[in-house]
């Protein structure tokens, strides 16, 4: 039996992908749909492959792939995106990927990016491969410097909590309220944000949450 473990925070998407990929009759898939979530589950179980989204709330799929390598987990890890890899594909490979696909493939693309994986075989697609062939994958700088950051940067979700409640506008008494904790613990939380985020203020660190996707515009 392939057994999968599958972490995407898209609630439609897992569900979806597991259906499709269960068709299969040596294939079982376990959601996680958060890396936190993942990395719980990998404390007590190892999988044939996994595959990771590139872009979450709170870690994206670089930071994520980087944590379950230091854990020791060596089965192979592709990223299962709808977003352009290009970009990030030097990283992804030094993090510990193996292979890439796209959220709109089909079903057999899919399970066949799966069956190689498993096999060891690199998986690249054609699109990003031309353009590996053709000349050396070039980032802009802010779009590597955010990239490096945001593969730096672990958030965890009580700390994204935290921020989601910092973009609303409340003090550190409301926060507190609101999770039954002291001003006191919001305040050492805070200060241990705005060290990962390197920021100084409550506003620069809601920005630069907000850049890096930690937490999303359409907070009110």
């Amino acid at each position: 039996m392939i057994s999968i473990m599958l972490v995407d925070d898209h609630p439609v998407i897992g569900e979806g992908s597991k259906l499709i990929i269960e068709k299969e009759e040596d294939m079982q898939v376990t959601i996680a749909d958060s890396p936190g979530k993942a990395i719980d589950i990998l404390k007590d179980e190892d999988f044939t492959i996994m595959l990771f989204d590139l872009r979450m709330d709170g870690m994206n799929g670089i930071e994520l792939t980087k944590q379950v390598r230091s854990m020791g987990k060596t089965a192979p890890i592709l990223i299962y995106t709808g977003h352009e890899v290009g970009p990030y594909f030097n990283t992804l490979v030094e993090a510990g990927v193996s292979g890439f696909i796209s959220k709109t493939a089909s079903r057999e693309e899919l399970i066949q990016a799966i069956r190689y994986g498993v096999e060891g075989k690199a998986i690249i697609p054609v699109s990003l491969f031309e353009q590996l062939r053709k000349t050396e994958v070039r980032v802009h700088e802010s779009e590597k410097k955010d990239l490096e950051e945001a593969s730096e940067v672990s958030i965890n979700s009580k700390e994204q909590e935290i921020l989601m409640e910092v973009a609303k506008g409340k003090s550190n008494k409301e926060i507190a309220q609101t999770f039954f904790k002291s001003p006191r613990t919001i305040e050492y939380h805070l200060t241990e944000i705005f060290k990962k985020l390197r920021v100084k203020t409550r506003a620069e660190a809601v920005l630069k949450s907000k850049q890096l996707g930690i937490i999303t515009e359409e907070i009110k």
